[in-house]
C-alpha cells in the first residue's frame, strides 16, 4: 500500500477509531512526503471524520516531512516514529506536543 492510500485510507480509520486522539489535536496536519510517491496531504482533525485532502494550507498546526518509503515504514511497524525523528528521518514543524499525539495515530 503506497503513501496516498495510507493517508486517504488508513489514517482517515485510525482517527474514528481513536476520538480522543482527534480532539486533543484539533488542527491540521500536513504529510509532506518526498520522492517516488510522495506529495502533500492536510488532514483535518478539527471533525470527526479526519477529512483528507491533496495539497497543504498556509496555516497547519504540524507539518511532518518524510520520505514516502519511510512514512510507508513507520505506518506498517517498520519505523519507529521517535527513532526516526531522532536521525533525521521524520522532521517536524510546527506544535511538537501534536505531533506527538498524533504518532497515536500512525503506529
Amino acid at each position: 500500500m503506497g503513501a496516498q492510500q495510507i493517508i486517504e485510507q488508513v489514517i482517515p480509520q485510525r482517527v474514528q477509531a481513536k476520538p480522543a486522539v482527534q480532539q486533543s489535536i484539533n488542527g491540521l496536519v500536513v504529510f509532506d512526503l518526498s520522492g517516488e510517491g510522495g506529495g502533500q496531504w492536510t488532514l483535518d482533525l478539527t471533525t470527526s471524520e479526519g477529512k483528507v485532502q491533496g495539497g497543504s494550507v498556509a496555516t497547519p498546526k504540524v507539518t511532518l516531512l518524510m520520505t514516502a518509503t519511510d512514512f510507508e515504514a513507520m505506518i506498517n511497524g517498520q519505523l519507529n516514529a521517535q527513532q526516526a525523528f531522532l536521525t533525521g528521518k521524520l522532521k517536524v514543524k510546527g506544535d511538537m506536543g501534536a505531533a506527538l499525539k498524533l504518532g497515536q495515530l500512525l503506529a
